[in-house]
This record gives structure tokens, C-alpha cells and sequence, in this order.
């Protein structure tokens, strides 16, 4: 069982962990959110090829019983 804490203890435990944070830069940010569009735009370049060629290969086996 946890040891309980006062409200005093935990709002200074609270302050102690808040300043131990890094935050990043807004350069980071700004590259961070870059790759993120990048990335997305290519996971979707990629399965609209699959699904594309998987479409095609369908349709060409099915027409050749069709």
C-alpha cells in the first residue's frame, strides 16, 4: 500500500517532477511535425500503389473467367 502524502508534500513533489520536464523547442517542433506530413504522405502514397495493383490484378484474373 502506498504511504499517503500531505496535500503541502504532494503539490511540492508535483513542482519538483514539473521541473525536471525539457521542453522542446519550437524548431523541434516545427521539424517534428515535418516529418510527421512526410511520413503520412508517403504511408498513403505507398498503400494506394498496393491497392492499386492488388485492384488491377483482381480485375485482370477475374476477366480472364468473365
Amino acid at each position: 500500500m502506498a504511504t499517503k502524502t500531505n496535500p503541502l508534500q504532494f503539490i511540492q513533489q508535483v513542482r519538483a517532477e514539473v521541473s525536471k520536464i525539457v521542453w522542446p523547442t519550437r524548431r523541434e517542433v516545427m521539424l517534428t511535425t515535418l516529418m510527421v506530413f512526410i511520413m503520412a504522405a508517403l504511408t498513403a502514397t505507398f498503400f494506394f500503389i498496393v491497392d492499386l495493383l492488388i485492384r488491377n490484378g483482381l480485375q485482370s484474373f477475374l476477366n480472364l473467367f468473365g
